[in-house]
């Protein structure tokens, strides 16, 4: 039995990288492009229009980053299957976007051949991340696993820095948080310091697996 076309969208803020990929990708023949947009609104209205079973997704984009794009492409669409094409490899970038729905992850260097691979494994209900990043996940859960980095009780994080948090989970710079919260970069670098010093931890990384295991719980966010 002949299987169906996996229909795709390409999201990316490159129209060269989205018409890059369209020639490639059109070259399987059981790989169909159905559409592309480069924003996260343009996306929202193509994947609520025409329902394709995939989208390819870039993590940075004009107006809103790529985890906000797949929490609200999932939410109109529950059984979309998003695979996340970037050139960032952050650690708290590959986490928040798993976190938000994302079901592969793998950076735009990938071999052809690899990036096949997981287009297939993604469409197919597996998860998939590139392997440079898998060693990365793995020395990251290591890392912010250990002992050391377990704290009793809730810091006591003011308002402004409980905002601070899931920005910084996004992968989002000190530039952009200060943007989207119309704060100076000094003020954010300031906060920064703060959160860093309450929660006895050094980089982000650190901070963002403390967020992720006990900040989204909910106790964060009591008033203090």
């Amino acid at each position: 039995m002949k299987q169906r076309p996996i229909h795709m969208v390409l999201i990316d803020d490159h129209e060269l990288v989205r018409k890059g990929l369209r020639s490639f990708l059109n070259l399987e023949q059981d790989l169909v492009i159905v559409g592309e947009a480069g924003t996260v609104a343009d996306a929202v209205a193509l994947v609520e229009r025409l329902h394709p079973q995939m989208v390819l997704l870039d993590v940075k984009l004009p107006d809103a980053s790529g985890m906000e794009a797949c929490r609200r492409l999932l939410a109109i669409e529950p059984q979309l299957r998003i695979l996340v094409l970037t050139s960032y490899a952050e650690d708290a970038t590959v986490v928040a976007a798993v976190q938000s729905g994302a079901h592969g992850y793998v950076l735009k260097d990938i071999r052809t051949d690899d990036l096949i691979r997981a287009i297939h494994t993604v469409a197919e209900g597996r998860g998939y991340l590139d392997p440079r990043i898998t060693q990365q996940a793995l020395h990251w859960i290591r890392t912010s696993s250990h002992p050391g980095n377990h704290h009793q009780g809730i810091p006591q994080l003011s308002p402004q820095e409980r905002l601070i948090m899931p920005l910084l989970a996004e992968g989002k710079t000190n530039k952009e948080i200060a943007v989207q919260l119309r704060l100076s970069d000094k003020t954010v670098k300031n906060y920064l310091a703060n959160i860093f010093d309450k929660l006895h931890m050094k980089r982000r990384t650190e901070v963002v697996a403390w967020y992720m295991k006990e900040g989204r719980s909910g106790s964060m966010i009591r008033d203090t």
